[in-house]
């Protein structure tokens, strides 16, 4: 897929992105739990996206690089994303009612493994023997962190693993028809159209609510951070850096996650939670980098 957003920088200039990246994307579920006391989990997504939206479509018509022609083209592509994204974003706003964001952001992981799944059914790819391996560690890790005593700690599990499908199944599809899309087009209708289906879920369920004055400060701030500089971050820092240190960057991830839900929350996972999230993020690490093994 073209950037449009970036140009070609010496490599040394890209390793300053690592710690910028890192800290925005380990704030997903941690801003996803600070919205939770001012404002429901579904309608709080709606209006993340919509503020992201907002300002990637004035960066993108301020730049002139806004072309309508592909909405018209690709309507059912960014009907299918905008979808994708939608129910997999509102799963993860509705899971920190039951998991705390350390946790949910080790299950998150189970993103690449999904992605890998769809990469062998769909497009044939193969696993080395130690890819294979990789896979079964994460899976065990899976199973460690989601199944253990208290229904809540279960429920919000298994809606991070579905949220992780969902948005895995988005990627494959942007992956597979997305590439000749300019990158601020892409990038602007899929927001558009997932906070479009996020106001008829809120719609749907008759949750549409004005937010609180003092909530909205808090949703610009997580709209600006966690959709627009978290994803031009990602998007920069993929076409700049080798994929090896990118994959390393989203690995560890969690790890800050941890250390914000710690700071924030107080919380962290349990010792069994722990042992099931380096199980993840080493069978991840194994899946990214076996391929030659």
């Amino acid at each position: 897929m073209q950037d449009t957003l970036t140009v070609d920088r010496p490599a040394s200039s890209a390793y300053l992105l690592v710690v910028p990246l890192l800290i925005v994307d380990s704030l997903h579920f941690v801003f996803a739990r600070l919205l939770l006391s001012h404002i429901s989990p579904g309608v709080s997504a709606m209006y993340v996206l919509a503020i992201g939206t907002l300002e990637v479509g004035l960066f993108a018509l301020i730049r002139g690089r806004l072309h309508v022609k592909a909405l018209r083209t690709h309507l059912w592509f960014f009907l299918a994303i905008g979808l994708l994204v939608a129910t997999s974003t509102n799963i993860n706003y509705e899971a920190v009612a039951f998991i705390d964001p350390g946790t949910a952001s080790l299950l998150a992981e189970t993103y690449i493994l999904f992605g890998i799944g769809f990469g062998l059914i769909w497009l044939r790819d193969k696993l080395s023997p130690t890819q294979m391996g990789g896979a079964l560690v994460a899976v065990a890790g899976i199973f460690i962190i989601a199944f253990q005593p208290g229904d809540y700690m279960r429920l919000g599990s298994l809606l991070v693993l579905c949220s992780a499908f969902l948005y895995a199944l988005h990627a494959a599809i942007a992956t597979r028809y997305g590439g000749d899309i300019e990158f601020l087009d892409f990038f602007f209708f899929r927001l558009l159209f997932t906070t479009g289906f996020l106001l008829l879920f809120a719609l749907g369920r008759g949750a549409l609510t004005w937010p609180s004055a003092s909530a909205w400060p808090l949703l610009v701030i997580v709209g600006t951070v966690d959709v627009v500089i978290s994803r031009t971050l990602y998007y920069v820092a993929l076409r700049r850096l080798k994929m090896s240190i990118h994959s390393i960057v989203l690995a560890l991830s969690p790890v800050a996650a941890i250390c914000w839900s710690l700071l924030l929350f107080d919380t962290l996972p349990t010792p069994q939670q722990l042992l099931g999230g380096a199980a993840v993020i080493l069978g991840v690490l194994l899946v990214t980098f076996g391929r030659n093994g």
